[in-house]
């Protein structure tokens, strides 16, 4: 019976020990559970931060920010230019106008301003009573005349050299915008 005893003792030796020994591996399992758990959490939290900085790295915000900022400079650009290509229809216009208005000036001077000039200087040449038997009576009168036909022959002149430099500038900007 001792024996028995003995080997009861033994036995309950054991199984204290294999109660221990499971308590310390259910204990050990319990935290790696806990320490899986956590860094799972923290796992899934570095996942989600990778791809919050992949979204960001892929600039789709930043290019969606770049492009509004450029449409609304360009279009600001656009309203600053808009008086400037009002100004330059106007002076096409304005052109198209003078262009016509100097033809028309043109053709009624004809060879006049010629004609004026050999005008003032036959009138220049005769005396009052030789100018009296061809019938004209106001050497001042008629050389103002021909003063007026060469002042209009001056004019025309002057406009059409102004609005050929107002082309010349319009075709730059013109062709600057077109670039644009």
């Amino acid at each position: 019976m001792m024996k028995a005893v003995k080997e009861l003792e033994i036995q309950m030796t054991e199984l204290k020990e294999a109660k221990e020994k499971l308590a310390k591996l259910e204990a050990s399992y319990d935290k790696s559970k806990m320490t899986v758990a956590e860094k799972t959490r923290e796992i899934n939290t570095l996942d989600n931060k990778i791809k919050a900085l992949e979204k960001e790295l892929t600039l789709d915000k930043t290019i969606v920010e770049i492009k509004k900022i450029l449409w609304a400079k360009i279009g600001q650009s656009i309203t600053d230019r808009w008086q400037l290509i009002q100004t330059i229809h106007e002076q096409i216009e304005l052109i198209n106008i003078a262009q016509f208005e100097t033809q028309r000036a043109k053709a009624s001077l004809g060879n006049m301003p010629e004609q004026a000039n050999k005008m003032i200087q036959f009138l220049n040449t005769h005396t009052k009573e030789q100018l009296a038997a061809l019938d004209i009576n106001s050497r001042i009168d008629t050389i103002l005349t021909m003063k007026k036909v060469l002042t209009l022959r001056n004019l025309v002149q002057t406009l059409e050299t102004k609005f050929q430099d107002m082309q010349a500038e319009i075709n730059a900007f013109k062709q600057k915008f077109a670039t644009l």
